[in-house]
């Protein structure tokens, strides 16, 4: 996208593996994250209707959501910045597979089931997809209709993207929508995609990169929200104690070669998206691919080498030989493993209220692995005294005052502090 039209759009590769359908600019993708620009961009437009204020607690929309002793605000959730836990983290934890039929009320009930926090709402930056789960849900109680609803008639119809919604619905027929894929070891490929997977806010926005363009370049022509919204969804957050974040309204602040940008990326299943705009230049790329292992941003960075060459003030980025090995961990040696007779001693069964779900711990071989619902068995490695990690999670045991193991605090990347105690028998 450049001055103020769509310079160029293509497609490349196959949309539908089994009838051999080519994409083509209006092939119909999943856009995952990026679809976070889009709720943020609603909840804006209600602010701007006086419906809510950004400052509101969540809790008067969402009274359901506990009381963690601090108000968690509209634009606590913008900005990730409210403490929650991960729903997609909380919802692999449970056992819940993402392909199966999930209601909103299953999911949303597990969000209200979390007895803590990652932290204090406004302490840190941590990425998480429940916040726009709520903002959807607070679309719905705030404006009678649901995201989808509400989004298309504030946004996408009256910019013409005739193809684009948020897909709450599984059982919709989608036209020139492209599958997702993987690859298989012998290079084939194989289906990467949930079709049963509809809930909305965090993701869940279908679109093309002609309908795409159509949003970029509203904020340049600003038909929807004027300039009040464009300017809004740039303003980063802030923390508690005064640091700045580049995380705005569901879009990056960012610079790239010495341009100041503005972008989100998208991953789920075999989707990759990317958006990246720079505002200065009035250029964009719009990336969006159905292979697991395309990296979408390199590809739009490289698009913007191409057209910007001679505006950047700075060279490419230094890149690392392909096949050359990661730098060397710095923290020095792994701790030894425990004696067989020690990894006994965390075995047996451990229950959690939040996920009402039960893990099994168990020594083979004289390895401690860890069992849980809807999930390979994962080895779990000493780290340290009473501390384990494995299968993407890390153990933290806690002994009572006679030095027995009462249970563990589980940490799992965007969830965080999640409490087992230990089944009797």
């Amino acid at each position: 996208v450049q001055d103020g039209r769509l310079a160029y759009a293509r497609g490349y590769g196959y949309a539908n593996l089994d009838h051999d359908i080519p994409i083509s600019p209006k092939t119909v993708f999943y856009v995952a994250s990026v679809s976070k620009q889009f709720t943020a961009a609603s909840i804006v437009l209600l602010a701007q209707q006086g419906k809510l204020s950004l400052d509101d607690d969540v809790r008067a929309y969402i009274p359901e959501l506990p009381d963690y002793g601090a108000p968690i605000t509209i634009r606590h959730l913008i900005h990730h910045t409210s403490g929650l836990r991960d729903y997609l983290t909380l919802m692999l934890l449970a056992g819940m597979r993402l392909e199966d039929v999930h209601t909103d009320e299953e999911v949303l009930g597990l969000v209200m089931r979390q007895t803590a926090l990652n932290f204090a709402p406004g302490e840190r930056h941590l990425y998480s997809n429940t916040g726009y789960l709520l903002m959807a849900e607070i679309v719905r109680r705030v404006s009678g209709k649901s995201l989808r609803e509400f989004a298309d008639e504030h946004i996408f119809r009256p910019l013409g993207m005739a193809s684009t919604h948020f897909h709450d619905d599984r059982t919709m027929v989608v036209r020139n929508r492209a599958l997702a894929y993987a690859r298989n070891e012998d290079g084939s490929f194989r289906l990467d995609m949930w079709t049963n997977f509809d809930k909305v806010g965090s993701g869940g926005l279908l679109s093309s990169v002609e309908d795409l363009a159509l949003w970029d370049l509203n904020a340049e022509h600003q038909r929807v929200g004027g300039p009040a919204l464009r300017d809004q969804m740039l303003v980063r957050g802030v923390l508690n104690n005064g640091d700045t974040l580049d995380y705005a309204f569901g879009l990056v602040i960012g610079e790239y070669r010495g341009l100041r940008t503005v972008s989100h990326s998208g991953g789920s299943m075999g989707f990759r998206a990317h958006h990246l705009r720079f505002p200065d230049e009035r250029f964009a790329v719009i990336c969006l691919c159905n292979l697991g292992s395309i990296d979408a941003a390199a590809l739009a960075r490289r698009v913007a080498d191409l057209y910007l060459e001679d505006r950047f003030p700075e060279p490419p980025p230094a890149t690392r030989a392909a096949g050359s090995a990661p730098p060397a961990d710095a923290a020095g040696t792994a701790p030894a493993a425990p004696s067989n007779a020690a990894v006994a001693e965390f075995a047996g069964r451990y229950h959690s209220d939040d996920l009402r779900v039960t893990y099994t711990l168990a020594v083979e071989q004289g390895r401690l692995v860890l069992h849980r619902r809807n999930a390979p068995p994962a080895t779990l490695e000493a780290t340290g005294p009473d501390r384990f990690r494995g299968g993407g999670v890390t153990l933290r045991f806690v002994r009572d005052d006679s030095g027995s193991i009462t249970g563990f605090v589980l940490d799992a990347g965007r969830a965080l502090g999640l409490h087992f105690r230990r089944a009797a028998g």
